[in-house]
């Protein structure tokens, strides 16, 4: 227990005590982050494909193997333009949709409820129910659209999650301001524009970096409704690490892409951060 003590400084607490808070989330990440990625870092370096009990240092190998194969560039095209085309409208539409959704109408919880009910249907189950809607139209064996057959799962299933993060920072925005707007003449969407987006900037730029994050490690959708098919069409980064961590047993192979995929990630996630943080989060 901490105790006072007048030669303690006056802001004693204040600088030292909200640390403390941070140990359970920092045991948590060394745990479950640090030392995985350190494991992973390390198993990059070795080769398991003559024996995977006594794997042996190979040093770049995995790299230089990983970077000369065409179908790693093939699964990182297929996985940006997932990102792509997924991230623009969940960041977007629920936004448009929580603006909708954001007043007091009869049966207006009743809309809420029907939109967010994707988000609490299990993936494999949305999946195979996809699935078994796309089979009249042979669009999941279809290379020219297999891939974008999935998206609109992904983007099916996230708008109720993400509308109502929109929805919680809603209530920040005064009021007074959106009344100024209507005095001044502005249009409804000339209104929202100018007053809710600014002060959104905070829910839009962690919506942007979430969904970049899952879109870029999308696995159960492609492995329950078309197994990275046809003709790899649909293979992202993600699902081609576990086929050969998984199927093939080449654990340093995959240990390499997934260092990739981080530092990808990470790359993505500073990018949207600077991006989104042009201009003051209070709206100024």
């Amino acid at each position: 227990m901490l105790y006072y003590s007048s030669n303690m400084p006056k802001n004693y607490y204040k600088t030292f005590v909200p640390y403390l808070f941070l140990i359970p989330a920092g045991v948590i990440l060394v745990f479950f982050f640090f030392i995985p990625f350190f494991e992973s870092f390390l198993l990059s370096f070795k080769s398991y494909r003559h024996d995977i009990y006594n794997p042996e240092w190979v040093g770049l190998d995995n790299y230089t193997s990983l970077f000369n194969a065409p179908i790693f560039w093939k699964t990182l095209l297929n996985t940006f333009i997932y990102v792509l085309g997924v991230v623009p409208l969940l960041v977007v539409l629920p936004l448009i949709i929580a603006i909708i959704v954001n007043r007091k109408l009869v049966g207006i919880n009743i809309f809420r409820t029907i939109i967010y009910i994707p988000v609490i249907v299990s993936l494999v189950v949305a999946g195979i129910a996809w699935k078994w809607v796309y089979a009249s139209t042979g669009w999941l064996t279809n290379p020219d659209t297999a891939l974008y057959a999935v998206m609109f799962v992904t983007i099916w299933k996230g708008l109720g999650y993400y509308m109502v993060v929109y929805l919680a920072y809603l209530t920040t925005v005064p009021k007074d301001l959106w009344e100024a707007a209507e005095i001044d003449g502005a249009t409804s969407i000339q209104k929202h524009l100018a007053v809710t987006v600014p002060h959104l900037m905070p829910a839009i730029t962690l919506v942007s970096i979430i969904s970049s994050i899952s879109a870029m490690k999308v696995f159960v959708e492609i492995y329950v409704m078309t197994k990275g098919g046809p003709l790899n069409s649909s293979k992202t980064i993600v699902y081609y690490i576990y086929q050969r961590a998984f199927e093939n047993l080449d654990l340093g192979y995959a240990s390499a892409a997934g260092v990739v995929l981080l530092v990808i990630i990470m790359v993505i996630s500073i990018f949207n951060v600077k991006f989104f943080e042009k201009g003051s989060y209070s709206g100024q």
